[in-house]
């Protein structure tokens, strides 16, 4: 598009330079305008950045080479990233393998080693030494050693009719494909489809497996402003903590062991004291989650109208349930604070989307890109043949598919907000696998089973759950189609004459799954034993009808729709990518590591509203509200605010704490290192400001924007605030501007 513009634009000028210079300047505009729009979107991989993205990183200010971002050959900057339990990224900071992460990503294991005793969410930790670092089981740290295309082996010779036929097809492939990958013994292989299943991506691992935790500042500090401040701008959240991985002697992966050493890095990174300045390069480097780019206007449109609506309704009712126990008793807070910050984190992620998506005119841009598409198809003989009713055909699916989405939206949403529900499936699980393996295969069930309940329950209060159960069904019963709800249910409530309340109370008093000793007596009892006293219980029975009807209402009409868009769309983004020549397309994200880029900046996200780029202390303490849930501030923090005692970390008698840009993350960027023009770490990635969260469908630079921790603000809590001068002594810092000044 641009390129024919510009032909356009010449061609104009020369033929008649006067009657046409005002038209030439309005295309200009236009062009500067689209251009501008374009800027920050894309999450590259690292492996074609040298193909793709190079020259336009160099003309946003990079001053490295992308040798020194992705190389295979030696250390480079993605020798320094991790996917840290596969929910987040995290960077190695030190030579002593010490992690930077979000708080928010290490909260479970910050939670899991506190009490009422050692309130660790409450005061923060802080160890001495690695001596005192806490260990925690199953939270593991990945590295990419490298990345293959390998489309031409797993498509090569396909002759599947269906799309299932095909996804099995490529399977096969894909495991033999393994077993013939060049990787040393302690490697893992992974394959990732891109562009819809377009191409495909091999990448080499290495995960570590003992990671512990270093250090955390108070949720004062590391969730100041929680759910106020979530997914908002301005923000003042310090939210960062610490991990160290450790390796065998031969700094190789190994289980957790005393004689584990601290893990030496091929790259570390090196922390600038420098800060940012507006328009700044800024590059994130990291693993996000899932962004859907590429949909037609019609799913646009059902994600904006019909399931975010129904997600954030479920969630909002949820969260004032948990929200009025919370604030009155500090165990509950405790044990529901994990809980309530996943339910917050998308409630509002989804509530920004549905604003975003319609302040930005998401599905007006679509169906705008879609008759340039439908254009340029018509015109081609060729592809209007392979192409001609593809959008129609697509768009169709979506509209057809909406009202399973609905339900399959409201179902999860309402069952996995109920803790009795939650165990009710654990427990069905092991009946399942006894009917259908006997008892090996109810002993691999239970196994799996019991850590899970052993977590349920630790972070379980029946009295939250019941007004949880019984306000979330009234809902369920309400806004579901009779078809869809499950017989079993239907009749419950119409014996209590839909007193709702009294079915709940019935329900839990029947029951035994709510008691913990109960449940625990199972994993005791014979197997058969244990079968027939669960397939006795009320919830059991309940759970497994919803199952069954689910299955038998949604799911056998779900799967097929889904089946066909999913064909559809592969074919969809093929077709785009012929069509739009002129254009770099970026895969969507899928958790594997992906390099965004952009610039410092501020936004206007409406009228005379205007935002900076960056906050500072005076923020957090116009925010401060004394012994507040979430603005409270810890005295030693007011101190040094009041004395200016930031040390290094401040300049001219202030202290940073937060900045924004212009860079496209999502979910999984959490934790992500900022980097500025010379590979050094400038900050933390840790949300997306609220008008901007639908950049993971619709990313535009005039309201995107990431938010970041100031790394000069980490620093700064842990030096003159924590005082863990042992970890200080572990950082690199360095003043790149002023040594290039």
């Amino acid at each position: 598009m641009q390129l024919e513009q510009c032909k356009y634009i010449c061609t104009t000028y020369k033929n008649d330079k006067r009657t046409n210079m005002k038209r030439i300047s309005l295309v200009l505009v236009l062009l500067v305008v689209q251009l501008s729009a374009m800027a920050g979107e894309g999450m590259w991989l690292p492996q074609l950045l040298q193909m793709l993205n190079e020259k336009d990183m160099k003309m946003q200010g990079m001053k490295i080479g992308v040798a020194d971002i992705y190389n295979v050959n030696k250390g480079s900057l993605k020798d320094a990233i991790v996917s840290l339990g596969g929910f987040c990224t995290a960077e190695v900071i030190s030579d002593q393998g010490l992690l930077l992460t979000n708080h928010h990503c290490g909260f479970d294991a910050i939670q899991n080693h506190s009490s009422l005793a050692n309130n660790y969410i409450r005061d923060g930790f802080w160890s001495k030494n690695k001596n005192e670092e806490l260990t925690n089981p199953g939270l593991t740290a990945t590295f990419i050693v490298r990345i293959l295309d390998v489309t031409a082996v797993l498509t090569a010779n396909l002759t599947a009719t269906s799309e299932s036929e095909r996804q099995s097809q490529i399977d096969k492939n894909i495991n033999e494909l393994k077993k013939t990958v060049a990787k040393e013994s302690w490697q893992e292989a992974m394959v990732k489809p891109m562009f819809d299943g377009n191409k495909y991506f091999l990448f080499v691992t290495e995960t570590y497996k003992d990671v512990r935790l270093v250090g955390a500042p108070p949720s004062s500090i590391g969730n100041f402003g929680k759910d106020t401040d979530n997914w908002m701008w301005p923000r003042h959240t310090g939210d960062f903590s610490l991990f160290r991985i450790y390796a065998g002697k031969d700094n190789k992966p190994a289980d957790y062991s005393p004689e584990n050493v601290p893990y030496k890095p091929k790259r570390s990174l090196k922390i600038s004291l420098d800060g940012v300045d507006e328009d700044d390069f800024t590059m994130v480097f990291g693993f996000p989650g899932r962004t859907t780019e590429y949909l037609p206007s019609a799913a646009v449109a059902q994600i904006m109208n019909i399931t975010d609506p129904a997600k954030v309704s479920i969630r909002a009712k949820a969260l004032g349930i948990m929200d009025e126990y919370m604030r009155s008793n500090e165990e509950i807070k405790i044990q529901y604070a994990t809980k309530y910050a996943k339910i917050e984190n998308y409630h509002k992620k989804w509530s920004g989307e549905m604003m975003g998506l319609k302040l930005s005119d998401a599905v007006g841009k679509k169906m705008a890109y879609e008759a340039g598409f439908q254009k340029r198809i018509d015109a081609n003989k060729d592809w209007k043949a392979r192409y001609g009713s593809l959008l129609t055909d697509l768009n169709a699916a979506h509209k057809a598919i909406e009202p399973f989405a609905f339900a399959r939206d409201y179902y999860t949403e309402v069952v996995g907000k109920i803790e009795l529900f939650n165990t009710a499936n654990q427990l069905y699980s092991m009946v399942t696998a006894f009917d259908k393996g006997g008892e090996s295969a109810y002993k691999l069930a239970a196994i799996k089973a019991g850590g899970v309940l052993q977590e349920t329950f630790a972070e379980l209060n029946t009295t939250v759950d019941k007004e949880l159960f019984e306000k979330l069904i009234i809902m369920y019963l309400k806004n579901m189609q009779p078809k869809f709800v499950a017989p079993t249910l239907s009749a419950v409530a119409a014996k209590m004459n839909n007193d709702i309340k009294a079915m709940t109370d019935s329900i839990y008093a029947a029951s035994f799954l709510d008691d913990s000793a109960s449940v625990r007596a199972l994993f005791g009892m014979k197997p058969q034993v244990a079968v027939e006293k669960l397939k006795a219980d009320m919830v059991i029975a309940l759970i497994a009808d919803m199952q069954r009807s689910y299955a038998a209402q949604v799911g056998t009409q779900l799967n097929p729709l889904q089946n066909s868009i999913n064909n559809l769309q592969r074919q969809y983004m093929k077709a785009q990518m012929e069509v739009f020549t002129e254009k770099n397309f970026y895969p969507d994200a899928n958790g594997t590591l992906r390099v965004t880029y952009g610039k410092v900046k501020g936004y206007e996200p409406k009228d005379a509203l205007k935002y900076n780029y960056y906050t500072y202390m005076e923020g957090l303490m116009q925010k401060y509200v004394p012994g507040d849930y979430e603005f409270d501030v810890p005295a030693k923090l007011i101190d040094l605010y009041n004395k200016k005692d930031f040390g290094q970390y401040g300049t001219k008698g202030r202290q940073t704490v937060c900045f924004i840009a212009t860079n496209h993350t999502t979910g999984g960027n959490s934790g992500s290192p900022a980097l500025d023009a010379y590979g050094n770490l400038i900050g933390l990635n840790f949300d997306r400001v609220w008008e901007g969260t639908m950049s993971d469908i619709n990313y535009d630079s005039r309201i995107c924007r990431n938010i970041m921790v100031d790394i000069r603000y980490v620093a700064f809590i842990i030096d003159k605030f924590a005082g863990a001068k042992n970890i200080v002594d572990e950082l690199k810092f360095v003043h790149p501007k002023k040594i290039r000044s």
